[in-house]
């Protein structure tokens, strides 16, 4: 993945997955936390993605960033079996508040 600025008010294009994005063109960016999507999490902060890895090398590729997942609470479930290459999360935001691992 690659992060690039924006501000309110600057252009955005459609990227490939469908996204509002900015420009190809922004400044690319290092980001200090990363909010990923997930379809369940566990109470040890495994996540489980949507299957393509890309948020798994983008978490490898930059250990000391923050994740944090975005979720309903309906999505926890008490345990994940995970792989070696995935990356646990350091907390869930979900509509009933916030939970660090």
């Amino acid at each position: 993945m690659v992060f690039r600025g924006w501000s309110p008010g600057e252009p955005l294009e459609t990227d490939v997955a469908g996204c509002p994005a900015p420009l190809p063109l922004a400044e690319v960016m290092e980001p200090d936390l990363i909010i990923a999507p997930l379809l369940a999490f566990d109470a040890s902060g495994g996540r489980l993605g949507q299957g393509g890895g890309f948020y798994d090398r983008t978490f490898a590729a930059r250990p000391e960033v923050i994740r944090v997942g975005l979720a309903y609470a309906g999505q926890a479930v008490e345990a994940l079996s995970l792989e070696a290459h995935d990356m646990r999360l350091h907390g869930v935001l979900t509509e009933a508040g916030y939970r660090a691992f």
